[in-house]
């Protein structure tokens, strides 16, 4: 009985410590809030019955994180995978350099992450959210290190062109007829830049 008390008290600080990072990992996996939030849920659960596999706990973070991609890829086992071409994901095109980071519109970037087949996601995931190598996706998701850089190119070839895309439409500016005629007129001095009209 103290021991199972002593695991929940753990379970409860781990909850505390890294639940933002559980829950946010969840939303990036499965793109919906609520299913994050179920997913989160279930990590913890199974962190719970699973706290004596915790034998480093600095390492506490990445340990949740696999299991809540565990839990993700179970739960997608049985849906039927999602052909790259209904998505327009040319699978033949390398990815090429990312925009900077400083011009990266983070809801852009979650809405694109979430466009991703689940096959790329989660690749794409492991490489940049848990941070680990070709190799160690490679030997969690049992695949050959060659499927993995695969689908880490071609999901960042998708990503990289749906953020590109969506840069290019924010830099073109508004057609003249949706500009205000006050705004369109302030360069020529009648109308100030706060929109009142000046003095004759």
């Amino acid at each position: 009985m103290a021991e199972r008390s002593s695991a929940a008290a753990d379970v409860a600080a781990l909850v505390v410590q890294h639940h933002a990072a559980v829950y946010r990992y969840a939303a990036r996996l499965c793109g919906c809030p609520i299913e994050a939030e179920d997913l989160s849920q279930q990590t913890f659960l199974i962190a719970q019955q699973k706290l004596s596999q915790l034998r480093e706990p600095e390492r506490a973070c990445a340990w949740l994180l696999a299991i809540v991609r565990n839990c993700f890829l179970k739960s997608r086992r049985k849906a039927r995978p999602l052909a790259a071409e209904s998505i327009g994901l040319d699978v033949d095109q390398i990815a090429g350099p990312a925009p900077p980071r400083e011009e990266i519109d983070q809801e852009q970037l979650a809405t694109a992450v979430a466009d991703l087949p689940a096959e790329f996601r989660v690749v794409v995931l492991m490489f940049y959210f848990e941070e680990l190598s070709y190799q160690q996706i490679a030997e969690q998701l049992e695949l050959p290190i060659g499927t993995v850089m695969s689908r880490l190119s071609r999901g960042k070839g998708h990503l990289r062109r749906r953020l590109t895309a969506a840069s290019s439409d924010r830099a073109v500016p508004p057609p003249p007829h949706v500009v205000p005629a006050a705004r369109a007129t302030s360069a020529q001095g009648i109308i100030n830049p706060a929109g009142l009209r000046s003095a004759p």
